[in-house]
């Protein structure tokens, strides 16, 4: 087990904490997570598995696994085949505060008690205020991070460059996925994440980097509502963009422009991260009912329930396990998904 050091929350970090478990439904706790006893550094925290329960439930065929805890507002996770491990990104803060102290973790994912910090904000040149979605692309980690999308070495850390969108006046940089043609698409919710709660103001957009990162917009406007997690569906050869709205969660297929968007699920809102299975099935995470989804042939059904502030997923595919960030609780929780069946 690796410990990694970091300093405990602040104040003004706790009381965000605080606010957002006011924000979630009361759920009730299941399935005993069987891990070792572990010890907390003093002055630091470890990511290591958690001893107790579990806050999700199966209600179909997957399997709860771990609980890894001892992150500050885990966000995004998303596994790297290259070197078998997860990345995670964590806010360490309000999702809009420009405080320089947000990080990276690498965590192994054969052995996931044993986890590194690869990038952190202030130390060896590193910027990072409150990252967010993550992509792998080759060699490269990219981190949207409120208003700008930063590239580091996958293997060292060493930070490679910045895409600032602040000029072309993004407001939160949400989730970043790499298409077929290399180019990153990149949402921007429209949202402030403060200490008064999580604020719309807009624009909503899908921003595009291309050759020489130049940025373009694919889509924008209200008809997006909120737009937060993105991934490419290599079956269905389409981008899939889930909506942030609190009241209406789209799933919304290839957003151009200003047009209204294909939909292929509307229904409880506050929808976040979004994987596509191999065979085109879709998994997305819901804050409204706390909830891992599965899309599949036309039909949405939960799969995972009570679990709080399920931000952006990532999936092993070597052992196919599901990795849920659960921003307020500093924990990842892996999930089997080996018995998962899909609706006819």
């Amino acid at each position: 087990m690796r410990a990694i050091t970091r300093h405990p929350l602040t104040a003004r970090q706790r009381s965000f904490v605080e606010l957002m478990v006011l924000m979630l439904p009361l759920a009730p706790l299941g399935c005993t997570d069987d891990a070792s006893a572990y010890e907390k550094p003093e002055n630091g925290i470890v990511a290591t598995a958690a001893d107790g329960v579990a806050t999700g439930f199966s209600v179909s065929e997957a399997r709860f696994i771990r609980n890894i805890i001892g992150f500050q507002g885990p966000e995004s996770v998303r596994y790297d085949p290259g070197q078998d491990v997860f990345f995670v990104s964590n806010m360490t803060g309000y999702g809009s505060a420009q405080d320089h102290n947000g990080y990276i973790v690498r965590l192994s994912a054969s052995n996931p008690d044993s986890a590194m910090i690869l990038a952190q904000g202030g130390v060896n040149g590193v910027v990072l205020d409150s990252p967010k979605g993550l992509a792998v692309h080759g060699d490269t980690l990219w981190a949207a991070d409120i208003s700008a999308l930063r590239a580091f070495d996958k293997r060292t850390g060493a930070p490679l460059a910045t895409i600032d969108f602040a000029p072309r006046g993004a407001i939160q940089l949400n989730d970043v996925a790499v298409g077929p043609d290399g180019t990153l698409h990149v949402t921007d919710t429209g949202i402030i994440m403060s200490d008064k709660g999580v604020i719309h103001v807009g624009p909503d957009r899908v921003w595009v980097v291309g050759p020489n990162q130049s940025i373009t917009i694919a889509a924008e406007g209200e008809q997006l509502n909120r737009p937060n997690g993105i991934t490419w569906d290599p079956v269905g050869k389409r981008w899939i963009v889930l909506s942030f709205d609190p009241f209406n969660g789209q799933v919304m297929v290839n957003p151009q422009g200003h047009a209204k968007p294909q939909l292929i699920r509307t229904g409880k809102g506050q929808l976040d991260g979004v994987e596509a299975l191999a065979d085109g099935a879709l998994l997305f995470t819901s804050w409204a009912d706390s909830s891992i989804h599965l899309l599949a042939n036309g039909r949405d059904r939960p799969i995972i329930r009570d679990v709080p502030v399920a931000a952006d997923i990532g999936i092993d595919t070597k052992r196919n396990r599901l990795a849920i960030p659960l921003s307020v609780l500093g924990t990842v929780q892996l999930w089997s998904l080996e018995g998962l069946q899909r609706p006819h």
